[in-house]
């Protein structure tokens, strides 16, 4: 049997699409292995996000052909798509496909001299329909991801991914809920809905409340305790819209927004598309519809020509808005996009101590928020089990990590606790609890 092994950079987005090409693969008689095996196949799903992900995904190109130096070398994913001249020109490659199109790649690796390289590679911007990449097999787990929509029409100037990914494109609201059930049916108890830019599902096919219609339809699943989006756009938060969506008793109150700035002067460099009234708005409401929601958000320091005042209003904004987690990147400039070309490039040693600076108020603030679980009831819905501990792990529908004693395995069940503690492991936290209260 020939062996086939995958090495996924970047997204949970990518890691979705390495998994249904997996499938593609076992359909076609292959046997999975590891990326540090020898195989006859190796498939690097790769990144473009920063130049830090290209240089990764060259690494691993490299690598693997070392393992097997006669194995057919195929580059897929967002550097495929936006570089396929210069991935073709790496050593050691033979087939290169972009973001479109993946479904042929068992046909195109067995048939790999038919031709080479980059007329794999669609012209995405004239994509339209969305490739359906979906999953059938599953095992392990008990969160599964869900693609549910591709591409991004937001072309923010310091952004790759529009021009990797295309135009927007949603999946088929009958396909996901396919997904779903068989999910359910696999045992899985939690799904997370995600996608390039899932706040814009279903704008593409001119219906206005489709993503509603899409919560509210997997609320109706049985066998699924939770609904958890993978991000949401501050657009998107209006009270009609919050009225619906709290009537989906199974959504987790677990919201990540990117903030990205504090500042408007930076965020309307940035194009982003709200101002930070319109951004505090957004998240004034959540908690209006919500009770006590996680609250997570993107920012990144450095962009071109943030002054010291710029960085203070992001601080600021930060601290008065008590996310539960801040993910705080330190700006890189990406070729292709209009920020690269931006005067007023801010120096290395001034990224690394505003990040520092953010990163550290963020663990305050996530520990302050964990905190006030204290004493209180949650459930939970636990993931693992350590049978020489005896420890039970899982996450409650905020997505607070919570570890707790159990003579059995509790895995894919969910159960009320009481949250004794916080506790820091790993330069993180978890929660302590008493399981079954």
């Amino acid at each position: 049997m020939k062996k086939v092994a995958f090495h996924t950079l970047g997204c949970k987005v990518n890691q979705y699409e390495t998994h249904a090409m997996m499938e593609l693969f076992k359909s076609a008689d292959y046997d999975i292995v590891t990326d540090k095996d020898f195989a006859d196949v190796y498939v690097i799903n790769t990144c473009t996000v920063t130049n830090v992900g290209d240089r990764k995904s060259r690494q691993f190109i490299r690598k693997m052909k070392k393992l097997n130096p006669d194995a057919v070398v195929a580059v897929v994913g967002c550097y495929a798509q936006v570089a396929p001249e210069e991935v073709e020109g790496l050593e050691g490659v033979d087939i290169v496909i972009g973001t479109h199109g993946r479904k042929e790649i068992v046909r195109l690796v067995e048939n790999k001299d038919e031709g080479r390289g980059s007329q794999f590679v669609e012209d995405i911007m004239q994509v339209y329909e969305f490739e359906d990449l979906a999953l059938t097999e599953y095992e392990g787990k008990t969160r599964a991801f869900i693609k549910i929509q591709e591409g991004c029409n937001q072309y923010c100037t310091y952004c790759i991914i529009p021009y990797a990914r295309g135009n927007i494109r949603s999946r088929n609201k009958e396909l996901v809920l396919e997904e779903v059930n068989r999910l359910a049916e696999a045992g899985y108890r939690e799904v997370v809905l995600t996608g390039i830019h899932i706040a814009s599902y279903g704008k593409d096919l001119n219906e206005e409340h489709y993503f509603l219609e899409l919560l509210q339809e997997i609320n109706e699943v049985p066998g699924i305790f939770r609904i958890r989006l993978s991000s949401l756009e501050p657009n998107l938060i209006r009270e009609s819209f919050l009225k619906e969506l709290q009537k989906v008793n199974k959504l987790c109150p677990h919201f990540h927004l990117s903030l990205q700035s504090g500042s408007d002067r930076v965020l309307k460099r940035m194009n982003r598309k709200y101002n930070r009234e319109e951004y505090q708005q957004a998240i004034q409401l959540l908690r209006q519809y919500f009770k006590n929601p996680a609250l997570t958000t993107d920012v990144i320091v450095g962009f071109p020509g943030e002054t010291e005042a710029d960085f203070l209003d992001t601080y600021d904004l930060l601290n008065q808005l008590e996310f539960y987690e801040i993910h705080v990147f330190k700006y890189s400039p990406k070729k292709g996009t209009p920020a690269a070309e931006y005067k007023e490039q801010i120096n290395g040693k001034t990224k690394q101590e505003r990040s520092e600076k953010l990163i550290a108020m963020g663990e305050q603030l996530k520990k302050g928020y964990m905190k006030s679980f204290i004493g209180k009831k949650e459930e939970v819905l636990f993931e693992s089990y350590d049978p020489e501990e005896k420890l039970s792990t899982g996450f409650t529908s905020r997505y607070v990590k919570v570890k707790g004693k159990s003579e059995v395995d509790l895995s894919k069940k969910m159960q009320p606790v009481k949250i004794l503690d916080i506790r820091e492991e790993k330069k993180d936290f978890f929660a302590e609890c008493r399981i079954g209260i």
